[in-house]
């Protein structure tokens, strides 16, 4: 492994009309689904499945075998949904990645959807990034103009609609069966599973979800061969990705390395944390996996190795935050998010969170006792692994780790009555800059 930057999906950010056909068209774009149209549909799941591509979104699923478990003998249509829903806190790839290069997902589609025997894709966007809606619907105009995408794409035979649709803004619909009730137009809420999307997703038919950057990686896969990627990466976390840096760090941004890249060379190259103050504590893919410390700098950032540390790689999204900090008031605000965005099908998530905002107030206000924190994590017993979805245990995972490392800060809240940390100090809620 390699701790250079390996700029694919960002290689032409930096060119002012890189969002365009032409440009996108002028590094080799749509060659690669030339290629992939001249393929069968099962060798293309065989090649993403042999260069091992796992989701980009969060869970880091391989891909090809998501795509191998469509049934053969179901008789409906087969649909490919986009998440572009991008709403951890912290995470801010998709967007970026939307707006400066939205062909490599489009071309991506379209390879995936011959992958997959599909002639319908939609691209679910958060509502609220207007301006990354446009950009998308201009750039499937191009495409649609180009003869890249309809009717006998690149005289083929080969039929392919896309659509882009807003959702409405809530973070439940990041969930894969909360956004494809939303997509039908009903209110974003967890489905139970089985059964799973793939034998009964959208309209009740064999569906993937797959995340924008992973199929926004699978052109560069066909165009490139599958050593090509494998020479990236690790042996069970194969490639690259884009990690966000985003906190108290000089040059924050999005930094495209292979997987295994630790997060102290991903500091140097960011021109580390930001001037006279030194790294208390981080997320190593958004705030809904365990904070990790100071001491997991050199960790490997591949799936397998944040996994052995308690956390979760998630989607990469590093926030640093620095000995200014108070982490019992980041935690609660965190916390104050998912309260917030529970759909509130499920009791255990709805109230818990609820219950977690309370007790977090009490105890960085310094009104709360030791048997409060101990209070937090019973709570979080009864909302981790009981909750409909991924959310409720994705709440937990900020307080659990933050007690673990550092239950003293908790206490010492209660020592001065209060805050002990000076927040005028501190960029992140307002302070001086």
């Amino acid at each position: 492994m390699t701790s250079t930057l390996t700029p694919v999906l960002s290689a032409n950010w930096d060119r002012p009309d890189s969002f365009t056909l032409e440009a996108y068209r002028e590094s080799g774009g749509y060659e690669a689904l030339r290629t992939a149209l001249t393929m069968e549909p099962a060798t293309l799941v065989d090649t993403v499945k042999s260069a091992g591509l796992r989701g980009r979104g969060g869970a880091g699923f391989p891909a090809g075998m998501k795509w191998s478990f469509l049934p053969a003998d179901n008789p409906n249509p087969r649909y490919l949904v986009i998440n572009a829903d991008e709403s951890e806190p912290g995470t801010c790839k998709d967007v970026p990645l939307m707006l400066a290069n939205p062909h490599a997902l489009i071309e991506g589609i379209a390879i995936s959807a011959h992958a997959i025997r599909s002639s319908h894709a939609f691209i679910y966007v958060r509502g609220e990034v207007l301006h990354v809606i446009r950009r998308l619907k201009h750039a499937v105009a191009e495409a649609y103009d180009a003869g890249l995408l309809g009717s006998d794409i690149l005289g083929t035979g080969f039929d392919l609609e896309v659509v882009v649709h807003a959702g409405a803004g809530a973070y439940i619909c990041g969930e894969e069966t909360a956004l494809l009730d939303s997509l039908e137009g009903y209110r974003g809420q967890p489905r139970l599973k089985p059964p799973f999307p793939a034998v009964s997703g959208l309209y009740a038919s064999p569906t993937v979800v797959n995340n924008a950057e992973s199929i926004a990686s699978v052109p560069s896969i066909v165009a490139n061969g599958v050593e090509w990627f494998t020479s990236m990466g690790t042996e069970k976390s194969a490639g690259f990705g884009l990690f966000s840096l985003s906190g108290h760090v000089a040059v924050p941004g999005q930094y495209e390395a292979p997987l295994g890249v630790t997060l102290r060379e991903l500091l140097d190259m960011a021109g580390g944390v930001r001037g006279g103050h030194e790294l208390k504590f981080w997320t190593p893919g958004g705030s809904s996996t365990p904070i990790l410390t100071a001491e997991h700098l050199d960790t490997p950032l591949d799936f397998e190795s944040i996994s052995a540390e308690g956390s979760m790689l998630g989607t990469r999204a590093l926030q640093i935050f620095d000995e200014t900090t108070c982490v019992v008031r980041a935690v609660g605000r965190w916390i104050e998010f998912y309260a917030h965005e529970s759909c509130g099908k499920c009791t255990p998530c709805r109230e818990g969170n609820y219950w977690m905002v309370q007790v977090l107030h009490r105890l960085e206000r310094g009104d709360g006792t030791e048997e409060d924190v101990d209070k937090l994590l019973d709570i979080c017993d009864n909302v981790l692994g009981r909750s409909f979805c991924a959310l409720g245990d994705g709440a937990t995972s900020p307080v659990t780790s933050s007690v673990k490392y550092f239950r003293q800060e908790y206490i010492d809240h209660m020592k001065h009555g209060g805050c002990p940390f000076d927040h005028t100090k501190s960029t992140l809620w307002g302070g001086e800059r």
